[in-house]
């Protein structure tokens, strides 16, 4: 396989709407109402799963990209705290901040400077491929547990 042929295919594995589904169509049509709500007997709610997406995917790409960053502690600094009333510039400033580090780590993979299977030179052995398919991996779980959270709110459509 090409490196080009593989570049084109992590950005469609990223974007998703092919194995699994976007973040659009997870989210379509959810009222404001629920984004805040934990369903009985689940831990989280919908915006903290999408906050926690955020905060990891985040960290994923500064890490990949900066020598210096420093990751939050685990597991507290990965999940928020669900406010009582979640304000829509809340939803929204979550929902923008996931859509930015998405599109860099796009980026990321079409930019030729970067040979996806090389190590990260700071990366403790890692390479940028295998932080692209972590993404991947930990973006599509959690759409998963968005779609759980909605069926136990009673707000998926059949």
């Amino acid at each position: 396989m090409s490196e080009q042929r593989l570049r084109q295919d992590l950005v469609q594995l990223l974007r998703g709407g092919q194995a699994h589904l976007t973040l659009k169509s997870a989210l379509t049509g959810l009222p404001m109402r629920l984004r805040g709500k934990r369903p009985a007997g689940q831990v989280h709610s919908i915006w903290e799963v999408l906050e926690h997406m955020r905060i990891a995917q985040e960290d994923i790409l500064r890490y990949t990209l900066e020598p210096d960053w420093r990751s939050p502690a685990w597991p507290e600094g990965y999940w928020p705290d669900n406010p009582d009333e979640l304000p829509d510039d809340l939803w929204q400033k979550s929902l923008r901040g996931f859509e930015a580090d998405l599109t860099s780590i796009i980026e990321l993979v079409q930019d030729d400077n970067y040979t996806l299977s090389n190590e990260i030179p700071h990366g403790q052995g890692r390479s940028y491929l295998r932080q692209v398919l972590l993404v991947a991996d930990h973006n599509s779980y959690h759409l998963g547990q968005i779609v759980q959270l909605r069926r136990a709110l009673g707000d998926w459509p059949s």
